[in-house]
């Protein structure tokens, strides 16, 4: 039996020496005659007798492990605690130690404008004035041209006619209209297809109507005495502009609806004052624009734009077309910031970068990627500061962003 144990509970393979009987002898004693027998030695390699692979057999080995483990532990509970207990301090204090690291890099305690950084505060505002290129604006909300009201009225009995404009340089679509007798910047911009009036450029043709008015597209259904009540106009200057000699209509036939105008939203789009988003992953609107209380002092202070908190390294993206006019970085205020110029008196102020991805003087495309998030300068955490000036004066971005 005690053969068997040792093997049992070895699994190398182990050499046993065993006595092993060769043969006998006769011996002989004073009343006897008995035979002995002569043992001799000899090695043998013992094996670990190996079990068959069973669930009762792993079963049972996995309950022997668990009532090893239980017996340790149970033996050993106090040191097991307290190393524990050392190794949730020590993450604690990393985790701590980490934060205050990150923070006193990014962060600089209650606002207080040095000399120079107040002069980079003032500059700023001036370099957002000098942008401007707009001082006064030459047509109101639905694109009627301002300081038109002494012209004869409009007559739509003649059918529309169109000639051909070469843009130059410097050339607004206001001027361009006004240039051709029109009342309404919408007429240029929707017989022309025009997505956005900032993409105009020098050498670009446009066609110029005879009198004002916009394109409509004729859908499934649609009849010219319902066109003519949708946009409140006679049914015959209707026919008389089209040149149409009969009410049959054809679905995508495109007709010109004299006297009218873009709606507001699409108007407000096609000039550029309807931006996208600077962030298009997830994000959270963190604080908005106006007054709140300051994120260190708790002193009620005027934000002078919109947050978007969202990871370190989430892109940062052109709300519209424009050029770059500045890259910078404030250390105790913006930290790492891009300011790009969109014309028609349009600024945007993206702040707090991680990383800056343009450079001064670069043009850039609606949605291209400027900089990455981060929290540098005044911050309390990874997000976009995004600000907005129209005319050199700060305004509410959600009033421009479309969502």
């Amino acid at each position: 039996m005690e053969i068997i144990s040792y093997v049992q509970d070895n699994s190398r393979k182990n050499k046993m020496r065993l006595p092993v009987l060769r043969g006998r002898e006769k011996r002989e004693s004073v009343s006897l005659t008995y035979p002995v027998y002569v043992p001799e030695f000899r090695s043998f390699s013992a094996k670990k007798v190996k079990k068959s692979i069973s669930l009762r057999n792993i079963l049972k080995g996995l309950g022997y492990g668990l009532t090893q483990i239980h017996v340790f532990v149970t033996s050993n509970i106090k040191i097991i605690a307290l190393i524990l207990f050392l190794a949730a301090a020590f993450i604690s204090l990393s985790t701590f130690v980490f934060r205050v690291k990150t923070f006193s890099l990014n962060h600089t305690g209650p606002l207080e404008f040095e000399k120079g950084e107040s002069l980079d505060i003032a500059n700023l505002n001036k370099l957002m004035a000098s942008f401007a290129l707009e001082g006064s604006k030459e047509y109101d909300e639905t694109g009627n041209l301002l300081n038109m009201s002494g012209l004869a009225a409009e007559s739509f009995s003649e059918p529309v006619s169109y000639q051909t404009y070469k843009v130059r340089s410097g050339d607004t679509i206001s001027g361009i209209a006004i240039k051709f007798g029109l009342r309404n910047i919408s007429t240029l911009i929707s017989v022309n297809d025009i997505g956005n009036v900032r993409q105009l450029a020098a050498g670009q043709k446009l066609k110029i109507p005879s009198v004002d008015g916009i394109i409509y597209t004729v859908k499934s259904g649609d009849s010219l005495k319902g066109i003519a009540s949708k946009y409140g106009i006679k049914f015959d200057d209707l026919l008389d502009v089209n040149e149409l000699s009969n009410e049959i209509l054809k679905a995508g036939q495109q007709l010109f609806i004299p006297g009218v105008g873009l709606d507001a939203g699409t108007l407000r789009n096609a000039m550029g004052e309807l931006f996208t988003m600077p962030i298009s992953a997830k994000f959270r609107w963190s604080s908005p624009y106006g007054y709140r209380a300051d994120p260190f002092t708790g002193v009620k202070t005027f934000h002078t734009g919109t947050d978007m908190a969202c990871p370190t390294g989430t892109p940062i993206l052109a709300a519209m077309s424009g050029r770059v006019m500045k890259v910078g970085s404030m250390h105790r205020i913006y930290g790492n910031y891009v300011i790009i110029d969109h014309g028609n008196g349009y600024q945007t102020l993206y702040a707090h970068m991680s990383k800056t991805l343009v450079a001064k003087g670069q043009w850039v495309s609606q949605g291209t990627r400027i900089g990455l998030v981060g929290s540098t300068g005044y911050s309390t955490g990874p997000h976009l500061h995004f600000t907005v000036y129209k005319n050199g004066k700060l305004i509410d971005p959600m009033t421009i962003l479309k969502k």
